[in-house]
């Protein structure tokens, strides 16, 4: 035996936990083991009870109650569709019945449902609070004799067309509304059938508005009707319209039939037609029919077709016409200025075309003055009524291809005149039959005070500014004295590249020159004159503005980043012309177009224009600043002739011009007279300073509730 173990005490406890040690061991590694698995237990029930609290917070009080009772229920869910609103044009009251119908279904989704006759509803007023509303927005439209709109609907489908084709609203003005269209018509009349329901569709389309599901056709041609009279086709439409409402109050997308290609869903997306620029569209039916399904990847291919057959078309008619003008040469006679590829594309313009060169058209501003809510800048300037201004032109043609061109030139070109004529006589008579076409138009639209209306069926003022250039038309003299001997005052704009023919222009009331820019280099920039010697004949057409007696006018556009840094420059010309008057008038953008680069960026501020007049008036120390129309971003510098006792005299006693006229044409010419001979008294509110910023008070301002949609330039 080991001697040292004799040392050991084995009954002692160290020595027995020592024999025992494994147990020990084993025992300590259990008891870890045990407070680890403990450990993560409480955790993991700290988390949940952690998660299940926050989950509490997040969730209304109302819904926590719902839920312990064994239900689930949002207290506030999101809204996709907030109500109906059914919009109708009948003359023979089958659409107002087809919309009452319409409502009493869409009202069984428990949905607040509006019917809404077009003749009582303004357009300009409320179509645009469609763009937030989150309604459904469902016409059903009759098409009337001869395709038009039935007379309910005539007010609406006219600003309807009118809004698509204007610059000022845009591609995206009703983006953000959502339609449906339901049109009545009778195929027996196959050119015209349901044309209005189409148009509605097209127009609300073109400008930005989203349909929901397709069109529909009423025929009341049972023998031709796709579901055997025109209330089952309503019927059909109808459950369609119903099942697409449905869905869109779930927030869902259309239902998939399973047809998807690509990764998309075909049937997940509304069909669009194809867009169209008013000088593309007509034609393009033929091709294509515009609600059919289009894949993007084609889409290019389809339209470059569309434009290609398009120009073949114009080209051919081109053709043909010059064939014709060829014969008609021979027999010594000029070709038309309008060619039927033209007559077209200003027709869709909303031009009224008179004869073969010239046009009429009605200003926003005289549908404004009509309806009470102020007339253009003119009206501040001047006292002109614009509720009975005919805004005309006896020349479509033009010399110049100005940046800022408002109709894009699709207006003809040329120095000189090189077309068949048509008489004065002719012209006058017809343009004032068109204007008062289109004024009657208006009655019983809603807001057409009954007193301006009367009014405005006689005219009182011609603005020979429409488009082109007036003073090209060989017989302007004869065409300006029957204006007068009508009692009409003559408002003629020339772009300064005729001076010839302003030396030998008999009186007009008030004479305008273009003066878009005060150097050669910046003149041929923005005006783009056709003439190789324009600046000379600029500089002569503001010298022969200086020999004459009657009021003349220098109109400035200001063209930021072009035309507005040449203070100096612009003095100088107004000591070469000495004008009566000088309009400064910011540019207005017309849109994207391929024939001018100007943006919205080159749009000066109204202050901008303020702080340049004020400039150029420290540089002409015979002018002052005298009246101010803010809503045209317009002011007027006046010569101090025409500020008599510190009071301004620029408005124009139009009785007197005609009595000092007709004293004229009676003298043979020999009684002339000056500006200051026919001069009013400018009223308080006109004037630059004034509070009403010069909008007469008389009318009531009407401001657009969506400011970022705002429209305003004339």
């Amino acid at each position: 035996m080991d001697p040292s173990l004799d040392t050991w005490d084995f009954s002692s406890p160290l020595m027995s936990l020592w024999i025992n040690r494994f147990y020990v061991y084993l025992g300590f590694a259990f008891g870890i083991s045990l407070w680890i698995c403990f450990q993560i237990v409480i955790r993991k029930q700290l988390f949940i009870f952690k998660d299940k609290n926050s989950r509490e917070k997040s969730v209304p009080k109302a819904t926590q109650d719902l839920m312990t009772n064994g239900y689930i229920s949002l207290q506030k869910k999101e809204v996709f569709v907030s109500g109906v609103k059914i919009f109708y044009g009948s003359q023979t009251g089958t659409a107002k019945g087809f919309a009452a119908s319409l409502a009493e279904a869409a009202a069984s989704l428990d949905l607040p449902v509006a019917v809404i006759n077009l003749k009582e509803y303004d357009p300009d007023d409320h179509l645009l609070e469609e763009v937030t509303s989150k309604n459904i927005c469902a016409f059903v439209v009759a098409t009337y004799t001869d395709g038009r709109p039935t007379e309910s609907a005539e007010w609406f489908c006219q600003w309807l067309e009118e809004a698509s084709s204007d610059f000022r609203f845009g591609k995206t003005y009703l983006k953000g509304m959502r339609y449906a269209v339901f049109g009545l018509g009778n195929s027996a009349y196959a050119s015209h059938f349901n044309k209005v329901g189409k148009n509605v569709d097209k127009w609300l389309w073109m400008l930005g508005a989203h349909r929901v599901v397709t069109r529909g056709e009423g025929d009341c041609d049972v023998a031709k009707s796709k579901h055997g009279s025109i209330e089952a086709d309503f019927r059909a439409w109808k459950t369609k319209f119903l099942a697409r409402l449905q869905t869109l109050q779930k927030g869902e997308k259309k239902p998939c039939d399973g047809n998807c290609k690509r990764g998309q869903c075909e049937s997940s997306t509304e069909e669009e037609p194809f867009e169209s620029t008013s000088e593309e569209e007509s034609g393009t039916e033929d091709h294509q029919n515009p609600n059919s399904v289009v894949d993007v990847e084609d889409l290019g291919k389809i339209m470059n077709c569309v434009k290609k057959e398009k120009r073949e078309k114009e080209q051919q008619e081109e053709k043909r016409s010059l064939v014709r003008n060829t014969v008609k040469n021979e027999a010594s006679e000029r070709r038309a200025m309008i060619t039927p590829a033209l007559r077209e594309a200003l027709t869709k313009q909303g031009y009224q075309l008179i004869g073969s060169h010239s046009g009429v058209k009605l200003c926003r501003w005289t549908k404004s003055m009509l309806r009470g809510r102020g007339g253009c800048y003119k009206h501040t300037f001047y006292g002109i009524e614009s509720h009975r201004c005919m805004e005309t032109t006896p020349s479509l043609a033009c010399a110049n291809k100005c940046v800022f061109c408002w109709r894009h030139h699709t207006n003809p070109v040329g120095t000189e005149w090189r077309w068949k004529m048509d008489q004065p006589e002719m012209i006058l008579k017809e343009a004032i039959e068109n204007h008062q076409s289109m004024i009657k138009q208006f009655k019983g639209v809603p807001g057409v005070k009954e007193e301006r209306f009367e009014e405005g069926m006689v005219v009182k003022h011609c603005a020979l500014s429409l488009v082109g250039e007036p003073i090209m038309y060989p017989e302007i003299n004869r065409f300006l004295k029957l204006l007068h001997e009508c009692k009409i005052s003559s408002f003629l704009v020339t772009n300064a590249q005729f001076p010839v023919e302003i030396r030998n222009l008999k009186p007009v009331t008030q004479l305008y020159v273009s003066v878009d820019a005060s150097t050669k280099d910046s003149l041929k920039k923005i005006d783009r004159p056709l003439f190789k010697d324009f600046w000379q004949r600029f500089l002569d057409s503001l010298k022969a503005l200086a020999a004459k007696q009657q009021r003349t006018v220098y109109r400035l556009t200001l063209v930021k980043a072009w035309n507005v840094d040449e203070l100096q420059a612009y003095a100088e010309l107004v000591s070469l012309g000495n004008p009566d008057f000088i309009e400064v008038k910011g540019v207005t953008y017309c849109g994207e177009s391929s024939a001018s680069s100007l943006t919205m960026a080159n749009v000066p501020w109204h202050e901008e224009v303020i702080h340049f007049v004020r400039d150029l008036v420290d540089l002409i120390p015979d002018y002052e600043i005298a009246c101010e129309h803010e809503h045209s971003n317009c002011l007027l510098i006046a010569h101090k002739r025409f500020k008599i006792d510190s009071e301004w005299w620029t408005w124009i006693d139009y009785n007197r011009f005609q009595e000092l006229m007709q004293e004229y044409e009676d003298s043979g010419g020999s009684a002339t007279f000056s500006a200051k001979d026919y001069m009013a008294k400018t009223p308080h509110w006109a004037l630059f300073g004034a509070s009403e910023r010069g909008f007469d008070p008389k009318d009531t301002r009407y401001q657009r509730k969506n400011k970022s949609k705002d429209i305003s330039g004339c």
